[in-house]
């Protein structure tokens, strides 16, 4: 009678070898690494069974001892960043609350920057030259508004009276 030889420990070990190595890859990148204890966990689980199986036979047990070893490690490094990112937010302190006081700073002057703004607008076709000036001034345009709406009538029906329009040739 031939007899049959079991490799399943072999094969769990190059499993949880694999695996292991697969999680150290990942344990090592920030912000990644805290998706690598999943494959840590695996690998560990992979290496204890096959160690288990090995154990009731004379299957080889140095590769499920090093996927073991490699796959406690990099569950490890991978289960560290998250003390490393709590550490990184405890000590941001204000400099979230500065970036928007900043952000709002830049929001103010350019609508202050907007509102005081002047515009031009100049198209030349050969002899033919029209060019329109307006400004923004707020509160112009808000006495303006407040004409218009009490029914007052402007002095130019065409144009509020700090806009032009010149026509030349």
């Amino acid at each position: 009678m031939e007899e049959v030889k079991n490799n399943t420990g072999q094969n769990l070990g190059i499993a949880a070898l694999i695996t292991a190595i697969i999680t150290f890859v990942l344990a090592v990148i920030p912000c990644v690494g805290l998706i690598a204890i999943i494959p840590g966990i695996i690998a560990i689980i992979l290496a204890s069974v096959g160690l288990s199986q090995a154990s009731r036979s004379e299957a080889p047990r140095g590769v499920l001892i090093a996927g073991l070893i490699i796959g406690i490690i990099a569950s490890l490094i991978s289960f560290s960043q998250i003390f490393v990112g709590l550490k990184i937010a405890h000590n941001a302190g204000g400099w979230p609350n500065d970036i928007q006081n900043v952000i709002n700073d830049v929001q103010d002057n350019v609508m202050k920057n907007i509102e005081d703004a002047n515009i031009s607008i100049k198209v030349e076709s050969g002899d033919d030259k029209v060019e329109i000036n307006t400004s923004a001034e707020k509160k112009k345009m808000e006495q303006k508004l407040e004409n218009l709406e009490g029914g007052n009538k402007m002095k130019n029906d065409t144009l509020p009276e700090n806009d032009t329009l010149q026509k030349g040739k």
